[in-house]
This record gives C-alpha cells, sequence and structure tokens, in this order.
C-alpha cells in the first residue's frame, strides 16, 4: 500500500523549546572561560615569587671538656726481684779419717774463725809425730858428727851431704806429722753460724767427709738479674733499696754488675751489698731490690683518654689556645691502677677528656673546663721492671 506525500506525517521540531538554546549558550561560555584560563598565564603571566636565598651557617663546633695539666719531675727506679744470699756459706770437710773423739758445738751455734768444731782420736797421730820427732833428732846427730869429722879431715864432702839429706827428709816427717796432728781438729774459717753438723762423737768419719756446714750472712748480698736493655743504667756504687719478704728493709749498695751476658736467658748478674750486722735477715730469702736510675718530667692522667693515631701510633688528644685539636704522640712510663704517668707532651697541657673520640686532629672544638677533678697522681718512683717492661710501683715480679 502506497502512502501518499500528503498522507506521510510531519517531523518534530523544537523550535519552541526556549531551554533548548540557552544550553548551547552556556558550554560555549564555560569552553570560553576555560580557554581564557589557560591563555591567561601567557597574555598576563604572573611575577616570580621571590625566591629565598638559603645561606649556609658555619659548621657546629663539638663541645670537648679539656683538663688542665701540669708536668711534675719523677724519679725513674729499677725494680727487680732477687734472692737474699750470705756473704760466705761453706761446707766443712774433715782433711783426715779417724773417730770423732768431741763435738764441742751445736747445730745453730755461732762460732768465731778458729773455735773447734769436732776433734778425732789423735793416739796414733801423736805416735806418728814422736817418731818423726826421734827420727829428726837422729839425723841431727849424724849430721852434726859428719860435720865435725869434715872439718877434721877424716870425713868427706860426700858424707856429710848425705846426713844432710837424711835430716831434711827427717824434718819433712815432722812436719807432715804435726799437719796431720792439726788436721784432727776441725775449726770454723771465718766467724759465721753452724747450719749443719753432720758428726757425732764416737762416729768414723773418712778423709773428705761433710763435717759441717758454716755460713756467714754478715753482710748480706743480693742478686738480681739485669736485662741487656737496662744494662746501662746499673753501675757498682749505686744506692738500692732492698725488701725483704718477710717485711725488713734494708739500704744496700751496688757492688758488682757483670759483663757477661746468662746464654739462655741475656741477662746480666747483679749483686748488692746490705749491712746485717746483728743477722737478723735471713739468708735465701725473696728480697725486691730498687735502683734509682734518673728522672723524667711526665703527666699523670686516665688511661681512658689514650688514642690511636692514624698510624697507630698511640697519643692523646689537646688543645691550643685557638681551640683547635692537636694529637701528640706519648709514651707511657708507668702504669698505676688509679692512672698513668705519660711523656712526651709539654710541660703544661690542655688534654681532652671527654669527647676525644668524636674530633679529629686540626678541628676546631668548643673546649669547656671538665668539672670532675683529674686523677690523684701518686708521687713515687717510677719503676722500671726487670723484665724492660714497666710496672706498677710496688708490684712483686
Amino acid at each position: 500500500m502506497t502512502t501518499s506525500p500528503e498522507e506521510r506525517p510531519a517531523p518534530l521540531t523544537f523550535d519552541s523549546d526556549a531551554g533548548s538554546s540557552r544550553s548551547k549558550f552556556v558550554a560555549g561560555g564555560l569552553v570560553l572561560a576555560l580557554i581564557g584560563w589557560m591563555g591567561s598565564g601567557f597574555v598576563l603571566p604572573s611575577e616570580p615569587e621571590a625566591v629565598t636565598e638559603t645561606v649556609d651557617e658555619a659548621p657546629r663546633r663539638v663541645a670537648v671538656a679539656v683538663q688542665e695539666s701540669t708536668a711534675r719531675t719523677v724519679a725513674q727506679v729499677f725494680a727487680a726481684e732477687g734472692q737474699a744470699l750470705a756473704e760466705r756459706d761453706t761446707q766443712i770437710l774433715a782433711e783426715t779419717g779417724g773417730q770423732i773423739a768431741e763435738v764441742p758445738v751445736q747445730r745453730g751455734a755461732e762460732v768465731r774463725a778458729g773455735d773447734v768444731i769436732a776433734r778425732f782420736e789423735t793416739a796414733r797421730n801423736d805416735a806418728d809425730l814422736t817418731r818423726a820427732q826421734e827420727e829428726r833428732n837422729r839425723a841431727q846427730r849424724e849430721f852434726d858428727n859428719a860435720q865435725t869429722l869434715l872439718e877434721r879431715g877424716t870425713s868427706t864432702v860426700d858424707r856429710v851431704a848425705q846426713a844432710r839429706s837424711t835430716l831434711a827428709a827427717a824434718e819433712a816427717a815432722v812436719t807432715a806429722a804435726e799437719e796431720a796432728l792439726a788436721d784432727t781438729i776441725v775449726r770454723a774459717p771465718f766467724d759465721g753460724r753452724i747450719e749443719a753438723l753432720e758428726v757425732e762423737e764416737g762416729e768414723f768419719v773418712n778423709a773428705g767427709a761433710q763435717v759441717a756446714r758454716i755460713v756467714d750472712n754478715t753482710p748480706l748480698k743480693i742478686a738480681i738479674q739485669i736485662p741487656q736493655q737496662q744494662l746501662a743504667d746499673i753501675e757498682a756504687g749505686q744506692t738500692a733499696q732492698v725488701s725483704f719478704i718477710t717485711g725488713e728493709t734494708a739500704e744496700g749498695e751496688v757492688r758488682f754488675v757483670g759483663r757477661s751476658a746468662d746464654a739462655q736467658t741475656r741477662t746480666f748478674t747483679a749483686e748488692i751489698e746490705v749491712p746485717n750486722a746483728d743477722g737478723a735477715i735471713p739468708a735465701g730469702i725473696s728480697a725486691q731490690v730498687r735502683i734509682a736510675t734518673g728522672e723524667q718530667v711526665a703527666h699523670f692522667v686516665s688511661p681512658a683518654i689514650l688514642s690511636l693515631g692514624t698510624d697507630g701510633t698511640l697519643g692523646i688528644k689537646t688543645v691550643d689556645d685557638a681551640e683547635r685539636v692537636e694529637f701528640r704522640e706519648v709514651e707511657i712510663i708507668r702504669a698505676q691502677t688509679d692512672g698513668i704517668w705519660i711523656g712526651g707532651l709539654p710541660e703544661t697541657a690542655r688534654i681532652i677528656s671527654v669527647g676525644q673520640g668524636f674530633v679529629n686532629d686540626g678541628e676546631l672544638v668548643d673546649s669547656r673546663a671538665d668539672e670532675e677533678a683529674a686523677p690523684e697522681a701518686d708521687t713515687a718512683p717510677v719503676v722500671l721492671g726487670a723484665s724492660g717492661a714497666r710496672d706498677e710501683e710496688g708490684a712483686v715480679q
């Protein structure tokens, strides 16, 4: 079925709608406003904001605490452990054999030189001496007769010479018998104390056997060993302070310093003589010897302030007048329980006691006085140990 144009429906139109045209204008206005806003930065550029200039401030200095230290002169002392030895210690041996007839002394007795310690039976020796004396008398008569006959011309020179020889032999026999008789009496060779008595009355003793031991500890001598590093500091004539393990103290004198080192220890033997007039100090006990060897200027500080340099050297850090850190190499002269003595600093120094681990050599710091008191220094002599290392005063090695 065909529809004619007149019969077709007419198309819809909205010309009569008032809101349709208004939305177009609103949309166009928004687009123009957006374009205007975006282009405003090119047409009317905004004024640049003021740039705040940042000024680098100087680095803040590290605060440290310092202690004012003044060097003091301390005496250096060589200390060594030694042993007290008797001046003379001798074993008395029997010079003859036989039976002991008498022992007039006791063990522990004080004797004088020449005092009798023991006597042997002398019956045989007396007989030998008597026989020797008779032989000498006979030889003397024969010699006198031969001499008289020679003067009268009835003897010869050979007979006189033979008689003289016989007389000389007889005199030698008498001397030997007298010496043998003297050997039957055992005497003290010097003043001392009987430390050992090995014989009793009635005992048979062979020649060469020990009869007694006598000790003379007036004076005493203290034997010590000196390391080769300190040999130049010790010489004969120096004064030494000796402390015995029993509590006694005495002043002695170095009387001998060896000049030949022990092959194993490489140390040198030295002897100190200590007066012991009353013999109160026994021989054989331990003793500590101290010998003054000189003086040295040092500072007394806490070991906590020690530092290591970049090359591993031991030192401490100080502050100069310009508040600049200075690393100074030091040497430990003496160690104590409450501090150490160090050398290598000037007479006066401002030592960093707190904060030294946070600053380096050459840095500027803000120094303040340390409120804590510096360690109290012991004014006792500085002790150089026998081992070559410096030790704490009073330590027995």
